[in-house]
């Protein structure tokens, strides 16, 4: 795997990459968060404001990882997924790092529970230990509590 992938940006999805996302999100994140079908995915997507996205890409141009930024309530906000496969080689982390060198804030909610299970019926394990890893302060009195998900607030500032 290692060399195997590139990091592209991109502000625009065709239909093609679209479809793999979709794939990805319904695999990777909890079942309460996956998207019905296309259409639904795509209404999401076009909620969003000053988008932009990252897609790791193998060689063969599948997607194997995809971050995105965006604008919510004049904050930068940001979610990234990877397929399990690749999970523990340091590509999040790039990722990550790919993306804070345009950004000075970055937020993001993080669910940090393993009381979940995936559309496959593997449990969902908390990603929050990797983003401390990767600088970001948990903000615990900021929680998103909804009917699909229990989120606490991640936050990371670049250094002055």
């Amino acid at each position: 795997m290692e060399n195997n992938w590139r990091i592209v940006q991109t502000t625009e999805l065709n239909s093609s990459a679209k479809e793999q996302l979709l794939q990805l999100w319904n695999n990777a994140y909890p079942e309460g968060l996956s998207h019905k079908n296309l259409e639904a995915f795509e209404n999401y997507l076009s909620a969003l404001t000053n988008t932009k996205h990252f897609l790791l890409l193998d060689n063969s141009d599948a997607i194997l990882g995809w971050a995105f930024t965006f604008l919510r309530d004049n904050e930068k906000w940001f979610a990234i997924i990877l397929e399990e496969n690749i999970k523990g080689r340091g590509i999040g982390r790039s990722m990550i790092e790919t993306i804070k060198q345009s950004e000075s804030v970055l937020n993001g909610w993080v669910i940090d529970h393993n009381n979940d299970n995936k559309k496959n019926g593997q449990p969902y394990i908390s990603p929050l230990p990797f983003y401390v890893k990767c600088g970001f302060k948990i903000l615990a009195s900021t929680r998103l509590e909804l009917d699909n998900i229990s989120a606490v607030k991640i936050q990371w500032e670049k250094d002055e």
